[in-house]
């Protein structure tokens, strides 16, 4: 299988190389019989003006070879400047001497040193330089055009490769954000659940169905790229619900949701990880928890508000699921969120305004 899959590309590979030269034997003719017709002095074809134009295809041929498969690639595209400005020197130099010689013996040759005999040859030294020149010339640019054309190709294909290498480890951080979310609230909702049971509450059935719905956003919704902000709204009340049944006449939670319609889709996970803050390092004054959770949209705008009581002795929180929310905010709303975190002496806030993009 490995040799006819050799075979098969050495075989492609000699029969564009055949193309290639095929196409290089013609163009080269081309100029051959551009040669002829343009040194004639009638324009017509003439039999010693073309034996004459084929003495100048070598040095045609071989300046323009030196140019486009040397000085282009290996000098000018590298940048090497200097170093293209010398040996294009030096090239033009022997060219030009070799045409003159080539000009002097393939007259010599074609009349046996009887130089009156090409009377149809009228064009001079210096036309004939330029007009070797002008071939060199139009190659080489047509093969720097060639060249900067492969080049443009080649940064697209690696800008292309750069972004899908950039969204890739996109992905693979907000993958481990969530799943660094994950146990953070496992952890709180379990030891929550726990307690009920150890005092064999009436409530732990309904505790237990509200867990179940939100282990069920979490393991499966949160996965999704987005969800419908009421669905957020929804499983944000559950959670209430359950720390209620964990604080008893201890909690006093406003919650409030204007104008939010399931039409605006944020992505999951994105609202609660403040919520859970609120509960965890809120601290309670006066026999109260005091939090208040509030969320106003208009349009594609978001203001989502949370506060807690809290007193300002206490360490700052910054927990796992702070931080994880911070760095889940930059790199999915990059520009299109302002995030306000403050705190007085007996109240701790955060205010988040959220401008969704269109579509």
């Amino acid at each position: 299988m490995c040799r006819e899959y050799t075979n098969v590309k050495t075989n492609k590979t000699t029969t564009n190389r055949l193309k290639q030269a095929l196409l290089h034997v013609l163009f080269w003719l081309a100029i051959l019989f551009f040669f002829t017709l343009t040194f004639s002095a009638d324009n017509t074809i003439n039999s010693n003006i073309f034996y004459f134009s084929l003495f100048l295809m070598p040095i045609t041929i071989g300046t323009t070879y030196i140019s486009v498969y040397k000085l282009i690639p290996d000098y000018l595209v590298t940048k090497r400047y200097f170093l293209f400005g010398l040996y294009s020197l030096y090239t033009i130099i022997i060219s030009v001497f070799s045409i003159m010689f080539s000009v002097f013996y393939g007259i010599a040759f074609l009349t046996d040193f009887m130089f009156t005999k090409v009377e149809s040859l009228t064009r001079n030294t210096l036309f004939i330089i330029a007009c070797i020149y002008l071939v060199v010339i139009v190659v080489s640019s047509f093969k720097l055009l060639k060249l900067n054309l492969k080049q443009s190709k080649y940064n697209a294909e690696l800008e292309a490769k750069i972004l899908e290498a950039q969204l890739k480890l996109k992905e693979q951080e907000l993958k481990y954000l969530k799943m660094q979310i994950h146990p953070h609230f496992l952890f709180n909702t379990l030891n929550t659940m726990y307690g009920f049971a150890l005092k064999k509450s009436d409530t732990t059935p309904e505790m237990i169905l509200k867990l179940s719905n939100l282990l069920d956003y979490l393991l499966y919704q949160v996965d999704k790229p987005s969800v419908a902000l009421t669905e957020e709204i929804n499983h944000i009340q559950d959670y209430i619900d359950l720390e209620q049944m964990r604080f008893n006449d201890t909690l006093d939670v406003s919650f409030t949701s204007n104008n939010c319609t399931d039409t605006v889709s944020v992505a999951p996970m994105l609202f609660l990880p403040f919520v859970e803050n609120s509960f965890k390092h809120g601290k309670i004054l006066e026999g109260k928890l005091n939090i208040d959770i509030a969320f106003k949209c208009s349009g594609r705008n978001i203001d989502f508000s949370v506060s807690n009581s809290h007193e300002k002795s206490q360490s700052t929180p910054n927990g796992i699921g702070l931080e994880n929310i911070k760095k889940r905010l930059e790199l999915l709303y990059k520009g299109q969120y302002k995030l306000d975190i403050s705190e007085s002496n007996d109240s701790y806030q955060v205010q988040l305004n959220l401008e969704l993009p269109h579509g």
